[in-house]
């Protein structure tokens, strides 16, 4: 009689697509479980972490910690991570499932959402996640380039994001420096000519998607006066009756902390940043170059939708800002997936609690699951995708259970290994990326920072002697 899977004779065997948070997240609470588990992690990066290496601020190094957690994670034998693997090009679904019991999708948000306006593609207007990836050293945005000669620049959003581009532009060399921003990023933004930023709402400063902790931090900022105007961070109407009704103490304080704002006078600190509320972006001028010169806002106004949501209305009063640089930070959206049933008006994989369905019959695929943002949508913050991993496992040990699971020709860990060596000679194991940690952290403690990251592919090949 042959064992059951999920025994030491014959282990649960797992492929999990994306090395961030949530593919940590997802192979802990897999190795965690009564079963006998063997989780291979892949990136198309060589190195793991997803944005928590190449998404959070530089400056924000305590975020960072959490890596510590997922090294714990690595730790276990039955663990193999497989960096600089790319699904659909060097292995596919079929080959996944060939080799594995079960397919975990966890590769998050990749792409910005539009803001659909004319003059979007001008020169000098840039989703906000290319500057991002740029400063914090992704090797697929290392050669962009943005025009810090500018003095102008606009940030269309107020999420965390949004306020970490804000920030990032804000902050003196000096300040910088101490940080793990990519090398090459710290060099251009020394430079840099910057000297006002704004930061852009739709809707009032009550329903402003940061977080009081990001906002605060504006205000202290070594080199950069932060302001806003008095009549738009008073509360409407309905904004007021909405915190008075649910007194969230949050928004009360985050209400307060702008207000605080709106107040300050400058202290001739070399740049300011100004917070604005109720304006929409509907147009982007160019100037005879076809490089951003003018940003169209339109004031907006907050109605009640039929289910008490309140959401902008345009008015009929406009304004041009000058500015030569535009990011738009206006959310995340998922990208389609070689096999994996996605559904475009949500950018997200079609799934139920995880649980990926087929497009036609909306009946679960067997042995494929999603996670994370490519689940859910582009909500909540890194320890969100917890308990999102958690309900995926938890549906992944049910199908075990009952027996709907893929049923592999080759489901030895040798044979997923040497398919992986014949496709990608050249792929990181987790023992690579350690000494690759250990080599940047050397490099960093020379110059006072956390590290200097390796920004090129080549590099990091070349650092560990291949």
């Amino acid at each position: 009689m042959t064992a059951a899977i999920g025994t030491p004779e014959r282990p649960l065997r797992v492929a999990i697509i994306g090395a961030g948070p949530t593919g940590f997240y997802t192979t802990d609470h897999l190795l965690r479980s009564a079963r006998v588990v063997e989780v291979d992690l892949f990136d198309r990066l060589p190195t793991p972490y997803g944005l928590v290496r190449l998404g959070v601020a530089p400056d924000h190094q305590k975020i960072k910690f959490v890596t510590n957690v997922f090294d714990k994670v690595a730790a276990n034998p039955g663990f193999r991570f497989y960096g600089g693997v790319e699904f659909g090009k060097d292995v596919t679904l079929a080959d996944l499932k060939a080799h594995y019991h079960q397919i975990v999708y966890c590769t998050g948000a990749q792409t910005d959402r539009r803001m659909g306006i004319p003059g979007e593609d001008l020169n000098g207007s840039h989703p906000a996640t290319e500057f991002v990836a740029w400063y914090n050293g992704h090797p697929d945005y290392r050669d962009c380039t943005f025009d810090l000669t500018q003095e102008r620049v606009a940030v269309v959003g107020v999420g965390n994001v949004a306020v970490d581009v804000v920030r990032i532009l804000c902050r003196t060399p000096e300040e910088l420096a101490t940080t793990d921003i990519a090398d090459y990023a710290l060099e251009a933004l020394r430079k840099s000519r910057v000297k006002e930023v704004y930061l852009l709402g739709r809707r009032g400063p009550a329903q402003a998607a940061f977080t009081n902790p990001e906002v605060k931090e504006l205000g202290e900022l070594a080199d950069a006066d932060v302001t806003a105007r008095p009549e738009e961070v008073e509360l409407d109407p309905l904004s007021r009756a909405a915190v008075e009704r649910s007194q969230d103490r949050a928004t009360q304080k985050k209400v307060e902390i702008l207000k605080g704002y709106a107040r300050r006078q400058p202290t001739g600190k070399s740049r300011r940043l100004t917070l604005r509320f109720l304006v929409s972006p509907v147009e982007l001028i160019g100037d005879d170059a076809g490089s951003v010169a003018t940003l169209r806002l339109v004031r907006n106004e907050l109605y009640a939708t039929s289910t008490g949501a309140l959401q902008p209305r345009a008015t009929d009063q406009f304004e041009n800002l000058p500015v030569g640089l535009v990011f738009r930070s206006v959310g995340y959206r998922g990208v389609p997936l070689p096999g994996a049933p996605f559904n475009e008006s949500w950018g997200v994989i079609l799934n139920n609690r995880g649980r990926v369905l087929d497009f036609d019959t909306k009946q679960p695929v067997v042995g494929e699951y999603a996670a994370g943002w490519i689940k859910r949508g582009p909500t909540g913050v890194i320890g969100t995708n917890k308990p999102d991993a958690a309900e995926t496992v938890e549906c992944m040990l049910e199908d075990l259970a009952a027996g709907a699971v893929l049923e592999p020709a080759h489901p030895q860990a040798a044979a997923a290994e040497a398919l992986v060596r014949q496709r990608q000679p050249s792929f990181f194991s987790y023992a690579d990326w350690l000494k690759l940690d250990a080599i940047e952290t050397e490099r960093g403690r020379a110059q006072g920072r956390p590290r200097v990251k390796f920004t090129r592919v080549d590099d990091m090949l070349a650092a560990l002697g291949r």
